[in-house]
């Protein structure tokens, strides 16, 4: 390791993804984080940054459900340059590292963003892929085009159980994929999570017993919560070994709802489901070939349908604490530490140690607004 690479950031109150510290130094050797001291303890021949004194710094955003940005969409751009740019687009708001996300699309279209994501491998900030879809209930389809909705078959399982670089995240309906499915993704080291599914209390336990550990922006496109009739939501919120993503715009889920979930077993999980107008300049996408608008950050269809969101990773942890109440640090861990840990990368990412790459974001604590962003060491 060159000394060039050797050099320090200094902040006045950092989190490192379990506690908050005052008047720390992070060092960075490289890509990684060589250790965490007191400001006092760095020794003078290091080169340190130091931040201004009103900043945090922390972990950096780890985003799950990324479908665009910079007025790109993966579903219409699937390459290493279309990742690039909504990579880019999403680290302006803290976002360090990301899931390009594919809704449901033909198989040709899902080969092609596999092999997007291949030719992505240079790039720290992308961990891999997450297909949602199109494995989904033609009951629950959200904005997904219902045409292309099938049942996997055995090409299918090949593609999703051998994409070559980082995680690859399967959200599915498990009503609606053969009984060994989720067991055979799970046992490829597939993240498998439920999403747009009307399945039952019973199947949602059964694919869980079966390997399924995540639920994809829960409340929304999925059985809903009954008292006779509890569903997935009952299943996810009492399941420790389960982690549920969260929409907090205020849109797709009311925050009551959100904080009643916090309330159970399951892990929380900030996401984003963003598209194009996240960091982009244009007021609109198309999707399907259909137009969608964007008002207040409000993205719809012509018929009203929520189509993704305008949501950044930043205003999701501020939504956190000002609409759900929870503490500064504890909406941190939901945007860094709890994915880093549902993607089984919890002991390279999420948090702020020696070891760890060195994926850290300053910011004001009060709005969350971004100030600087370091992605494997690099600012």
């Amino acid at each position: 390791m060159n000394k060039g690479s050797r050099h320090a950031v200094v902040a006045a109150t950092v989190f490192d993804g379990i506690a908050v510290q005052h008047d720390c130094a992070v060092l960075i050797e490289g890509t990684q984080i060589a250790g965490m001291m007191p400001r006092r303890a760095l020794p003078a021949e290091v080169p340190a940054q130091i931040l201004p004194a009103d900043l945090w710094l922390a972990p950096g955003f780890i985003d799950i459900q990324v479908n665009g940005g910079g007025d790109v969409l993966f579903n219409d751009t699937p390459t290493a340059a279309g990742i690039a740019a909504i990579a880019a687009a999403h680290r302006r708001f803290g976002t360090t590292a990301l899931l390009p996300t594919l809704i449901t699309d033909t198989p040709a279209k899902m080969r092609a963003a596999a092999g997007a994501v291949h030719d992505a491998t240079g790039n720290p900030s992308v961990l891999g892929i997450h297909f949602e879809g199109p494995f989904l209930s033609p009951e629950k389809p959200g904005v997904h085009d219902p045409a292309k909705l099938r049942v996997p078959d055995t090409d299918d399982l090949a593609l999703l159980t051998t994409v070559q670089t980082g995680v690859t995240l399967v959200t599915l309906a498990p009503e609606r994929v053969p009984a060994e499915f989720i067991a055979q993704l799970a046992a490829a080291g597939a993240r498998v999570s439920l999403g747009h599914s009307m399945a039952t209390y019973a199947q949602t336990k059964a694919a869980l017993a079966q390997g399924l550990t995540g639920f994809t922006h829960l409340f929304n496109a999925m059985r809903p919560l009954g008292g006779r009739d509890p569903g997935p939501i009952a299943a996810a919120l009492e399941a420790p070994g389960a982690w549920f993503g969260m929409i907090v715009d205020g849109e797709h889920v009311d925050p009551a709802m959100l904080r009643l979930a916090l309330r159970g077993a399951a892990q929380p999980v900030l996401v984003t489901d963003a598209m194009p107008p996240v960091g982009g300049k244009k007021p609109g996408f198309t999707l399907y070939g259909e137009p969608i608008s964007v008002t207040n950050g409000r993205c719809t269809r012509a018929d009203g349908a929520l189509a993704g969101s305008a949501l950044s990773m930043a205003a999701a942890v501020r939504n956190c604490v000002q609409m759900l109440g929870v503490p500064l640090p504890k909406a941190l861990t939901y945007a860094a530490t709890a994915p880093a840990e549902f993607l089984g990368l919890g002991k390279s990412l999420g948090k702020l140690a020696p070891g760890f790459r060195a994926d850290l974001v300053a910011f004001r604590p009060d709005d969350i607004a971004v100030h600087e962003t370091w992605v494997a060491g690099k600012a």
